[in-house]
């Protein structure tokens, strides 16, 4: 009979490691949301679709060039959704798809995180 797993058996060569759950899931997912600005973003369009200067200004330190950037990446990873609308002065605003309004609960745990964990500095 083999040990269960995830326990000593009698030998250490009988060890058998738990299964592992998938990393792939989780590399996908840090690769749709990494990035310096994009959980801040992310964060910003939670209540809501916002036009670029609205985000812009919720986010100190920013740089134009760096927040349209994040704005294509997010919108061609299925994060953002981009309307354009055919008026004078033109208007765009970005809202959240249905899969990014699912990290919700993920960003709202990061930041509680942060604020419980955030000032300790591993050393």
């Amino acid at each position: 009979m083999a040990p269960p797993i995830g326990r000593l058996a009698a030998a250490p060569s009988d060890y058998v490691p738990p299964e592992l759950p998938p990393l792939e899931p989780l590399r996908r997912t840090l690769r749709a949301v990494s990035g310096k600005w994009k959980l801040e973003i992310l964060c910003t369009l939670i209540h809501g679709p916002r036009r670029f200067t609205e985000i812009r200004r919720a986010i100190p330190g920013v740089t134009h060039h760096m927040l349209a950037a994040q704005l294509r990446e997010m919108e061609a990873d299925g994060l953002l959704a981009r309307h354009a609308y055919d008026e004078m002065p033109p208007r765009v605003e970005y809202e959240l798809t249905a899969a990014a309004r699912d990290l919700k609960p993920v960003a709202e745990a990061l930041r509680i995180w942060g604020e419980t964990h955030g000032g300790a500095r591993a050393d």
